[in-house]
């Protein structure tokens, strides 16, 4: 359903994103429709079953230039708890803690309650441990308390 467009999107993203980094900062320009994509597919992931969140799990998986570079920086925090669930741990669960705990608690600071919501998104998360430092149910779950 969406794999041409994710895919379309990783191709022209995937020079950048296997270039070799030179520690200077740079700004990645994405290509048109790269965030209507993501929000369609943080949609049908929130919206479906568990077999359509298995499939944009498997998207990501996929197409990891995708999952790296596109971002939807404008996002609430449900949202993008929406997308560090579909991202699935990435390709380093510890960057992916790291981002969930500044994402928590810049969520914290403008006085959102992050525990329901955090509830709400580890229920529609994996429950499998991919790198053994749990699942991102597990994650989800643990910053909220649990």
């Amino acid at each position: 359903m969406f794999e041409q467009e994710v895919a379309r999107v990783d191709a022209v993203l995937g020079p950048i994103a296997n270039a070799p980094y030179d520690g200077e900062p740079f700004e990645v320009v994405l290509p048109p429709g790269a965030r209507e994509v993501l929000r369609a597919l943080l949609d049908h992931y929130a919206t479906g079953d568990d077999a359509a969140r298995a499939e944009v799990r498997a998207l990501f998986e996929r197409y990891p230039s995708f999952r790296w570079a596109v971002s939807l920086p404008d996002a609430d925090f449900r949202t993008r708890l929406l997308h560090f669930s579909a991202c699935d741990q990435g390709a380093d669960p510890r960057d992916e803690l790291l981002a969930l705990n500044a994402l928590c608690a810049a969520a914290r600071a403008d006085g959102v309650d992050i525990r329901p919501v955090l509830r709400e998104v580890a229920a529609l998360s994996s429950p499998v441990d991919k790198y053994g430092m749990g699942s991102t149910r597990d994650f989800l779950l643990r910053s909220a308390g649990y």
